[in-house]
């Protein structure tokens, strides 16, 4: 019997990207590869690069060059680009990086496996030619289901459900009751993203991923439950939900507000303890929705707003909305309906025409905010959006200094956001026991971005649980807490057998 072949994924980027390497994991494990998780030891390394803004760029390069000094060294042959990079560039990264054997787009997701093997083999697969991929989509939102099935939607799936029930599946695979495309999880964290929609409808003029992501498009209720209902049985805890827009779900399906409904179904499913609403847009937020945020049992009050900017002239030459004095009403709004609501931002510093004015009213904001975590970074041209034609650009010097101060400003505004929560009682997921240390997250705390929360005095911690717990010491974002009692978790179907 041949050796079967081994792949290797390495994501970078959002959890958006770590959703779409699980459907090529899933893709690849059902046509008979073995997923390995060290690209040293894998036949093709396939890295899911990341195409945001310029240090994610470089951090995608830096991965295709080391899984490229790979080759010649052990097993590994072959090192190929997928994801947001190779889609937004296409044939130019190819040319720019021929230390990358391959270099694929969206629309060669759904003939993975055929396209590593032919790389494998030897053979070539010539990159694509990059596209505006919003105008695969009609103008109107109302018209785009019924053409989603023609166009590449990474984390979507098929548009409709297998004829017959799928039996062979490798184990560990989404099942035909599951989602719609195959799906592989590539750990064992209780916490798992599910993809509500893809694309956005917004044109920030910074902004480059609607051109190579697409039109805003919302994935079907159905498949989000499946999907979600699948991870519970794989013993996931906490769903998250991400898209590049989440506020706008649901206006392509013929109602604004599915979104609400949605999260009492999700919550709703055995095993699911914590649902998290991710990436929402400020001038979206409309009050059913903040509703259902703070008041659908196990659905976690965290908002994650992006507001970029808070000086009104400074955000509309970004094509946005708001002021300082709108946001703080909004975090007001949030914060009567649930005091101890998570929330975290964004901003952009040194924007073309940003005047001092207009960043010491960035400054008046974030000092008011409360936010519990904050990115900042630098404005930097991207290729092809309309702010890279601005004048009024800053100088590197002025940016750089900019940056620095807001970032300052934002490192102690959340450590006095945190030492607020000293004494409040939170309910904390443990996602890691290592030389005795316990960390989990509270409520207000997302994976990967907003710090982490270690437990003491926990009797025979495990990963996957839930514990209500004291706070009782701050250090910058993270949390100290003392357990007080482990909660109840419900028993996922399937789970023990």
């Amino acid at each position: 019997m041949p050796e079967r072949r081994t792949v290797a994924l390495v994501t970078l980027g959002c959890a958006r990207n770590e959703v779409d390497s699980e459907e090529l994991a899933g893709r690849l494990e059902a046509d008979g590869w073995l997923l390995v998780d060290d690209a040293a030891e894998a036949d093709v390394a396939v890295v899911n690069t990341c195409g945001f803004v310029e240090a994610a760029k470089k951090d995608s390069v830096d991965a295709l060059l080391e899984a490229n000094d790979l080759k010649g060294h052990g097993r590994t042959q072959a090192v190929v680009a997928v994801g947001c990079m190779a889609e937004r560039y296409g044939k130019e990264l190819a040319d720019a990086l021929p230390e990358a054997d391959g270099v694929l787009g969206f629309d060669d997701y759904s003939d993975i496996s055929d396209r590593l093997q032919t790389i494998l083999s030897g053979g070539h697969h010539a990159p694509h030619l990059p596209r505006d991929r919003r105008k695969l989509l009609p103008i109107s939102p109302a018209e785009r289901q019924s053409a989603a099935e023609a166009v590449a939607l990474p984390g979507h799936g098929a548009a409709e459900t297998p004829a017959e029930p799928i039996t062979d599946l490798p184990e560990g695979l989404a099942p035909a009751s599951g989602p719609r495309t195959l799906r592989k999880r590539l750990d064992d964290n209780p916490v798992a993203s599910v993809k509500l929609a893809s694309g956005c409808d917004r044109r920030c003029s910074f902004c480059a991923i609607p051109a190579f992501r697409g039109s805003f498009i919302s994935r079907r209720p159905s498949d989000v439950l499946h999907e979600a209902q699948w991870l519970a049985e794989q013993g996931v805890r906490e769903v998250v939900l991400v898209s590049e827009n989440n506020t706008s779900y649901g206006k392509d399906l013929g109602d604004i507000r599915l979104l609400e409904t949605l999260l009492g179904e999700i919550s709703a499913i055995e095993g699911v303890e914590r649902v998290r609403v991710s990436y929402l847009q400020p001038a979206e937020m409309r009050p059913g929705l903040i509703d259902a945020m703070t008041g659908t049992t196990d659905v976690v009050p965290y908002f994650d707003l992006s507001f970029q900017h808070s000086a009104p002239a400074v955000l509309r030459r970004m094509r946005r909305f708001g002021s300082t004095d709108q946001f703080l009403d909004l975090l007001k709004t949030i914060r009567d309906r649930a005091p101890q609501a998570g929330a975290r931002s964004n901003f952009i510093v040194g924007f073309p025409g940003e005047t001092e004015a207009d960043f010491a009213e960035l400054e008046r904001f974030v000092t008011h905010a409360g936010l519990d975590a904050i990115g900042v970074f630098g404005y930097s041209d991207e290729d092809g959006t309309e702010a890279a034609t601005y004048d009024g650009k800053l100088s590197e010097d002025v940016i750089a200094d900019r940056l620095n101060r807001l970032s300052r400003l934002a490192e102690e505004m959340t450590a006095q956001r945190a030492e607020q929560r000293v004494g409040t009682e939170v309910e904390v997921l443990i996602e890691s026991i290592e030389d005795g240390v316990v960390e989990g997250r509270a409520a207000h705390q997302a994976p990967e971005t907003d710090g982490l929360t270690t437990l003491t005095g926990v009797e025979d911690p495990q990963i996957g649980q839930f514990h209500r717990a004291k706070v009782v010491a701050s250090e910058g974002v993270d949390l100290i807490a003392e357990a007080l009692e482990p909660v109840r978790v419900r028993q996922a179907p399937g789970a023990g057998e």
